[in-house]
């Protein structure tokens, strides 16, 4: 959709600081909603924190009678370098640049979306909607805990979360969540939800035979930035574990550097099945995938892992990679153990290495049933067509 396209139709935004259409997990997310509202008919356009593209670009293969378009409003990177600058933009600014840009729009869109942000962007965004009498809706993916910000409890990050998780969301016209703990959250609060997983194209995602290259008796990969979110520490030494007790087992690592995941691990070696292979473009991650005979999510069953949902899983299951995980958040909905993929009762590295020990002993005709388990999954749950008219009756019950 072109700027003179903008001027004559109703169309949305959605908007936030964050990349689009690659380079976070949040992107993935943003492509996905959008995409449902295509789906539905809506003429989306994405209004990101990156610096371009400064003119409107369209969105190819989005299926619909809809469409969506993005440009980038610079609002990530408007801060400067020096650390006062940074949390100046943060405290006052962050949301000026949306504002501005939606008032130098000649038609006001239909509905806001936003992604992100936290109260200064909440405050700037509020504000501009109420003025204009048009509807904003909040796309909530995650609860964060203060030991995972800079400042921890008290610290400028945490207090801005949560103003937006108690105080600015609920006073949205809906609720897109990500997970059954934040729709029942909102729900309770008497906001107008619809809970929607992480989505993407599955239907389109060409997914052939397994592409296996590794000579290990297992091949797991770990894609993320694992932080305090996901214990890739118990992942290696439950490697290592194995590993010792003679086994061939491949652990695929992407995203930290060898120095984290020895830290995390607390190893001053890593095992000589653990493959640390940095960072991978988003666009090269199917791949990654389909040379494993697993992919491996672990997290503590705390509020932050109950409240998000791993995008990584459903990109998972859709490249027809069958997942080892603990159940957190929504996770039981979707994996079965021995179906798509493999449950560890619990987070700790000795129960991941039990499950470790049945994957081994699992034949190549079980394991290909579980691929095709997992895709179908995918198809079933995660195809963002699928969410389209949820999407679509919360947006028409937000209009004024």
């Amino acid at each position: 959709m072109d700027e003179s396209t903008v001027r004559q139709r109703d169309w949305l935004a959605y908007v936030g600081p964050f990349q689009f259409p690659w380079g976070q997990p949040g992107s993935r997310r943003v492509v996905g909603i959008a995409s449902s509202l295509a789906s539905s008919g809506y003429h989306v356009v994405v209004a990101s924190g990156e610096e371009g593209p400064r003119a409107i670009s369209t969105l190819e293969g989005v299926d619909g009678p809809g469409s969506v378009s993005y440009l980038g409003l610079g609002e990530t990177s408007s801060a400067g370098g020096s650390l006062l600058a940074r949390a100046v933009h943060f405290a006052v600014r962050l949301g000026r640049r949306t504002v501005d840009w939606l008032d130098a729009q000649p038609v006001r869109p239909s509905h806001v979306v936003v992604y992100g942000g936290a109260a200064q962007y909440m405050l700037h965004l509020r504000r501009w909607c109420r003025r204009n009498g048009v509807p904003l809706l909040a796309d909530v993916v995650e609860w964060y805990d203060p030991r995972h910000l800079r400042g921890g409890f008290l610290g400028p990050l945490h207090l801005s979360s949560e103003s937006a998780m108690r105080y600015f969301y609920p006073r949205c016209a809906g609720i897109i969540a990500i997970s059954s703990y934040l729709e029942g959250y909102y729900r309770g609060l008497g906001t107008k939800v619809v809970r929607i997983p992480p989505t993407l194209d599955v239907r389109t995602l060409r997914v052939g035979p397994a592409v296996r290259r590794q000579a290990a008796d297992l091949s797991l990969v770990y894609f993320g930035t694992p932080g305090r979110k996901d214990l890739l520490g118990a992942m290696v030494r439950a490697v290592d574990r194995i590993e010792r007790q003679g086994a061939a087992i491949e652990l695929h690592i992407y995203g930290p550097t060898t120095t984290q995941v020895r830290d995390l691990a607390g190893l001053e070696r890593l095992p000589k099945g653990v493959d640390v292979r940095g960072r991978l473009a988003q666009q090269e991650m199917p791949q990654a995938l389909r040379e494993a005979d697993f992919s491996v999510i672990l997290r503590r069953p705390e509020r932050f892992a109950q409240a998000g949902f791993p995008t990584k899983f459903c990109e998972s299951l859709a490249n027809g990679t069958p997942v080892i995980a603990n159940l957190t958040s929504d996770l039981g909905d979707y994996l079965r153990h021995g179906v798509e993929g493999l449950v560890c009762d619990g987070w700790s590295e000795t129960e991941l290495a039990e499950v470790l020990h049945a994957a081994l002993e699992l034949a190549p005709a079980q394991r290909d049933a579980m691929r095709g388990a997992a895709r179908a999954q995918a198809l079933e749950s995660f195809d963002y067509r699928g969410y389209a008219p949820q999407l679509s009756a919360l947006l028409e019950a937000a209009r004024p």
